[in-house]
């Protein structure tokens, strides 16, 4: 079983090949990065002109390469399509421009090709990216990848720019959202203290960066101590019978507290006040002070996420645990969560946090495994805003 991934929910047009939700085929991707760089964050009507122009050469392009890496495929003179058994397409959440185009396209060639059509949860499609464990023979040393797949029941920690998620997986397609961000995402909170430094877009590498030289206890930046509500949680607690009368554990996070404190505690070295344009401040610190906040920064907000990831392990004992989005790739959330998880955790490859085809494709591949409902290619619409 083979599935065609697409991916166009922000700035990266992705196709890729993955065949029984376990070995990837091909992976190509082009991203426009470059051009909203110069303006601190992704601009949506550049990354939907972007995907119009690289949609269709990009999925041409994987779908050659699968033929080249993996050769059974076009053996005898088969046609690269006669290997395809449906097509997978992110539909939300995501910039409405870009999905569009994405969807367009999916839908399109599903009708053409005579396709069935998955439309994929994209925040969704990040967890399964942890599913792929196998290579085609000419990808060999692409990627490196887990020794097996995750094991159900499955904790997963979603951050990325625009998602911070915590999700409990029973298995595949039933599961329970735990909390989530009530402000910024983990990695919206990394591009804007980033912008407060004067550090290149996108934030988290260049925090990463500058952090390495600073020392994380330099500045004790505050957690945000929720107390939402989710009635959900408590009905899952009931359910499970992990909720004694003493545990109020609450899995939500902000990032607004430690972000704003970041800002004030640089207008205090600066010796300014609140009229000082912020985006000035960067120029009255030293290199060392900016990577102190730097590493102070990246200490406090990895370890609110892997905090409660480390709670909800001991409340609930999944068998695994995995991460996804592009937040996944920062080495020292993954330190953080090797020193802190009781149990082993597998990362997969950093190049497959951020937005792919390949997760995409692994999860149509789940979905037509599973039976799951397709869509119609004459009236799939887009859903900017989907959740879990």
């Amino acid at each position: 079983m083979r599935v065609l991934g697409i991916e166009t929910s922000c700035d990266e047009t992705s196709a890729s090949v993955v065949e029984d939700g376990n070995k990837l085929l091909s992976l190509v991707t082009s991203t426009s990065l470059d051009l909203h760089a110069q303006y601190g964050g992704v601009v949506p009507e550049i990354a939907a002109r972007s995907h119009i122009e690289a949609i269709m050469p990009v999925i041409e392009q994987t779908l050659s390469e699968a033929g080249n890496n993996e050769p059974k495929l076009t053996e005898n003179g088969l046609n690269i399509w006669d290997s395809i058994d449906a097509i997978a397409v992110t539909y939300g959440a995501g910039l409405g421009g870009c999905l569009l185009v994405g969807v367009m396209t999916a839908r399109t060639l599903a009708i053409t090709k005579n396709k069935p059509l998955y439309a994929i949860n994209h925040v969704e499609a990040h967890v399964y990216a942890n599913f792929l464990t196998e290579l085609a023979p000419g990808l060999a040393d692409a990627y490196k990848l887990p020794s097996s797949q995750p094991d159900f029941p499955c904790l997963a920690l979603i951050v990325s720019g625009g998602h911070s998620q915590l999700v409990y997986f029973k298995d595949h397609f039933d599961y329970i959202l735990l909390g989530q961000t009530v402000d910024d995402a983990i990695g919206e909170a990394f591009d804007k203290v980033a912008k407060i430094l004067g550090l290149p877009y996108p934030g988290g590498p260049s925090i990463a960066q500058q952090a390495v030289s600073g020392n994380p206890k330099a500045f004790d930046f505050p957690k945000a101590k929720l107390h939402t509500e989710n009635t959900d949680l408590e009905k899952f607690r009931k359910e499970m019978d992990t909720n004694p009368s003493n545990n109020k554990t609450n899995y939500d996070y902000s990032f607004s507290g430690p972000k704003t404190a970041v800002l004030r505690t640089i207008q205090k070295l600066c010796g300014k006040n609140h009229d000082f344009p912020s985006f000035k401040l960067a120029e009255l610190l030293s290199e060392s002070q900016k990577a102190d906040i730097a590493a102070s920064f990246q200490r406090v907000a990895v370890e609110t996420v892997v905090d409660k990831t480390v709670q909800a392990y001991n409340e609930f004992q999944p068998k695994s645990v995995v991460i996804g989005g592009g937040v996944a790739a920062s080495p020292e959330l993954r330190r953080q969560l090797a020193e802190k998880l009781p149990i082993s955790i597998q990362y997969t490859d950093p190049k497959l946090c951020t937005d792919n085809g390949a997760m995409v494709a692994t999860l149509g591949c789940f979905k037509r495994e599973h039976q799951q409902p397709t869509a119609d290619p004459y009236s799939l619409d887009i859903q900017p805003n989907l959740s879990m």
